[in-house]
């Protein structure tokens, strides 16, 4: 007996009705929690766009007029922000969407995918800076003195940066968002680099004039390496890469306290943006019904939705350990199996008797259970059964297919 699960969240199945009220009322409790999640981020991002607009045009404007190449690549970095924050509001608008029939588990790779453009963007900015700063570097004799003025812009940028990057942090693990988190460290990298342009500058103005163009060139090294570590970790997930091996022992803890479980020999994860996907294999008793093992299957279901942060789990059911097991697929199924049955014993009437068959390492143990078959007296019952049993016996020695044959004696109510 193998059965799948996947219930739902859209249209759980419940023991009893407070159950059902418990669950309505976490379902309405996590759409509420999405619209909040959405409208904060939607807030602190525009914030965020206003910042970055009026450094960025500040810092551009008095750089190439101050002459300053750390505040022009300064103010490129705030333009990347600026960027990045309008591929926030369009990602974080598209992952909001609900489920639809092109993409049945939602939408919230769109913010995977916005960070991956958003880390590729950034190393070629940062490796153009390098290159420009490098080229004008090997030529001292055209090095000028930076304006007075573009430290106090480096100076004001450095404050706003940090504080911005304090104020996006608060919020995106308020929300738990991925891509509000990597805005938030574009926006620490900015006040990082921030700081090195205001050495640079300083440097320029004390006489050292090469440390403006040094400092820009640090400036593309810090944005590259960050582009460069968004882009990986967001190609990571894309590849669907697992959870960590921590998170993953915790999942199957929980699988395995489940009631019914005897054991889990296949279990797998794949990140979707701030949630994760499950996929396990669980052993149950080889007897039980198709619907005891399903209940056992949504409890399990339920205790990983309930105690990790998931977004929907698939429990498959096992009677054995597939991974050492005899497989099962080359054997017949039910019809061809009565069908065979009958033609052994030579009596086509017995498959019209309740049948149950157990497919387990490579073979097939049958429980047949007799009805009333015309006979009167209990003796003449027992006399058949015991009879039949000793032909299944015999039978089983040397089939293909069946390994035991259990028969059973069925009475009949009044």
């Amino acid at each position: 007996m193998k059965n799948h699960t996947h219930t739902s969240r859209d249209a759980p199945e419940f023991v009893n009705d407070k159950e059902f009220v418990k669950e309505e009322e976490s379902f309405n409790e996590g759409g509420r929690i999405k619209a909040a999640r959405f409208a904060a981020a939607q807030k602190c991002t525009w914030v965020s766009v206003a910042i970055n607009l009026l450094l960025t045009v500040l810092q551009l404007v008095v750089g190439y007029f101050g002459r300053s190449q750390a505040l022009v690549a300064d103010g490129l970095h705030s333009l990347s922000d600026l960027l990045s924050d309008f591929l926030v509001l369009i990602a974080n608008r598209q992952g909001n969407r609900h489920a639809d029939a092109d993409h049945p588990y939602g939408h919230a790779r769109f913010e995977t995918a916005a960070t991956l453009l958003l880390g590729s963007a950034l190393a070629v900015l940062g490796i153009g800076l390098i290159v420009a700063a490098g080229w004008r570097l090997q030529h001292p004799e055209e090095l000028q003195q930076v304006h007075p003025a573009t430290l106090w812009v480096a100076l004001l940028t450095l404050f706003a940066k940090e504080g911005l990057f304090r104020y996006l942090m608060a919020v995106a693990k308020r929300v738990r968002s991925q891509l509000l988190a990597a805005n938030a460290w574009h926006s620490r990298s900015d006040a990082a680099s921030s700081l090195v342009v205001l050495a640079g500058i300083g440097g320029n103005l004390l006489g050292y004039t090469f440390l403006d163009l040094a400092a820009a060139a640090v400036v593309g090294m810090m944005i590259a390496r960050m582009g460069g570590k968004l882009a990986w970790e967001a190609l990571a997930e894309l590849t669907d890469t697992g959870l960590d091996a921590e998170e993953v022992e915790s999942i199957r803890q929980t699988l395995l306290s489940t009631s019914g479980v005897r054991g889990l020999h296949e279990l797998r994860t794949r990140k979707m943006a701030d949630n994760a996907l499950v996929d396990a294999h669980i052993l149950v008793d080889s007897r039980i019904s198709v619907s005891e093992g399903h209940h056992i299957a949504e409890s399990a279901r339920q205790a990983v939705l309930k105690q990790h942060h998931v977004m929907d789990v698939m429990v498959h059911i096992d009677p054995e350990d597939d991974m050492r097991a005899k497989p099962n697929a080359h054997l017949p199924d039910r019809d061809r199996l009565l069908a065979h049955l009958a033609e052994r014993l030579g009596d086509a009437s017995l498959t019209a008797n309740r049948v149950v068959l157990h497919y387990l390492d490579g073979k097939v143990d049958a429980e047949l259970y007799l009805t009333a078959n015309g006979l009167t007296a209990d003796g003449q019952d027992a006399a058949y059964a015991s009879t039949l049993q000793a032909r299944c016996d015999g039978l089983v020695r040397d089939d293909e297919f069946f390994r035991t044959i259990q028969v059973h004696r069925s009475h009949a109510q009044n």
